[in-house]
């Protein structure tokens, strides 16, 4: 039998001296057993009946204190004082005021009763168009190939009502007509110009597309470009025209284009359809130009042109450099007995102003001399040699075949 040695012993303590425990009231701790015995024993003269006054003492005591404590730390919140609830009115607008942005509205409000559609018909068969009533005994600017070939027409107005009219006559070189409406006075659309317009400015294109009912439609854009030329109808070549990527419908041609004061700049007169990517472009005729025609129209019923005595080109870029001129209209040819040619005037000079306003291209110059009537005297300013020259020019009514 194998013998087994047992496992060493701890090492027993010496006996500790026994402590008699301190009294309750001196202790933090307490037995179950004391405080159950606590509860019943009696309780001292200066002890509170009831302890939630106690209870109630220390809270706000700790509050008062934590919140001290937080001022100290820079933690507390101050507020100035009562708080006033404020809301914030917006001032109305009155139409046309200098405010950021456009007043569309405003200026559609005001100006869509003086855009009107006409319905033509002749031997062609029938179209519509659109106008702009700018005289209140019913005159109306509109396009010449609008009316072209009518035998009636009919205006419907804003409103809707029906008003009977006539052509009172077209240019087809300036694609500009008139037609008058029976009866009145019809409000009237405000004529602006279209002398200082700026690339970029706001353009409201106001017109009666497809000769849909329920009145004119709007539409909002900028000025794209400046000084255009255009192939219309035909052969015709429309000059110095504005350019704007404000929509303009089949049948909003003679309707306004408006500037951002609600002024009609000019006359919607023809949209880009033939290019890829070119169908949002406008164009439309400088309202100078139309107001002018208008009133020939209006006077004699046909369009009297001035003779200059002039064929060119714009100038190029390198020519106009070297001039240091910012264009012109390059003569290339002064034809014989022309005022042109009586005023001095010879090929190769480029024509820069008209009575004292610049002129960029051949287009400017024929635009500005479509201003004036037979027998009107003009100021030219030329360059001749990198030398800027004046002369004083008579303009004469065009010859037959010129």
């Amino acid at each position: 039998m194998a013998f087994v040695e047992p496992p060493d012993e701890p090492a027993r303590a010496e006996p500790r001296e026994f402590r008699e425990p301190l009294p309750p009231e001196d202790r933090i701790w307490r037995h179950p057993s004391e405080l159950r015995a606590s509860l019943t024993s009696p309780r001292p003269a200066w002890a509170p009946r009831t302890l939630w006054p106690v209870a109630v003492v220390s809270a706000l005591c700790a509050s008062l204190l934590s919140l001290g404590l937080v001022a100290i730390a820079g933690g507390l919140m101050r507020h100035p004082g009562p708080v006033t609830v404020v809301e914030r009115q917006v001032e109305p607008r009155s139409p046309g005021s200098n405010v950021p942005g456009p007043p569309v509205v405003a200026i559609a409000e005001r100006s869509r009763a003086a855009i009107v559609q006409l319905q033509v018909e002749g031997d062609q068969g029938g179209g519509s168009g659109s106008g702009v009533i700018f005289r209140s005994d019913g005159h109306v600017l509109t396009n010449a190939h609008v009316v072209e070939g009518a035998s009636t027409v009919k205006v419907v107005l804003s409103s809707g009502r029906e008003v009977g009219a006539r052509v009172v006559g077209a240019d087809s070189e300036t694609d500009s007509a008139v037609v008058k409406m029976e009866g009145g006075p019809y409000p009237v659309a405000a004529l602006g110009t279209a002398v200082d317009l700026k690339v970029g400015q706001t353009a409201i294109a106001i017109g009666s597309p497809l000769g849909l009912a329920g009145g004119p439609s709007v539409t909002v854009g900028v000025v794209s470009a400046l000084h255009r030329r255009v192939r219309s109808h035909g052969d015709t070549s429309l000059v110095d025209m504005i350019q704007t990527d404000a929509p303009i419908a089949p049948g909003s041609s003679g309707g306004s284009l408006l500037d951002g004061d609600g002024h009609v700049i000019g006359i919607t007169t023809a949209i880009a359809v033939s290019d890829v990517g070119a169908e949002g472009l406008g164009f439309a005729t400088p309202i100078d130009l139309a107001r002018a025609v208008a009133e020939q129209l209006i006077t004699s019923g046909h369009v009297t042109n001035v003779w200059l005595g002039v064929e060119g080109s714009d100038l190029d870029g390198v020519t106009a450099n070297d001039l240091d001129i910012d264009g012109g209209a390059l003569l290339g040819q002064v034809k014989d007995g022309s005022p042109a040619k009586a005023a001095g005037l010879s090929t190769r000079d480029v024509i820069v102003a008209v009575d004292g306003r610049p002129v960029a291209s051949m287009g400017a110059l024929v635009v500005a001399l479509r201003m004036h009537r037979p027998h009107d005297k003009v100021q030219l300013e030329f360059v001749r040699d990198k030398a800027h020259r004046r002369a004083s020019v008579t303009l004469v009514e065009r010859p037959p075949g010129e």
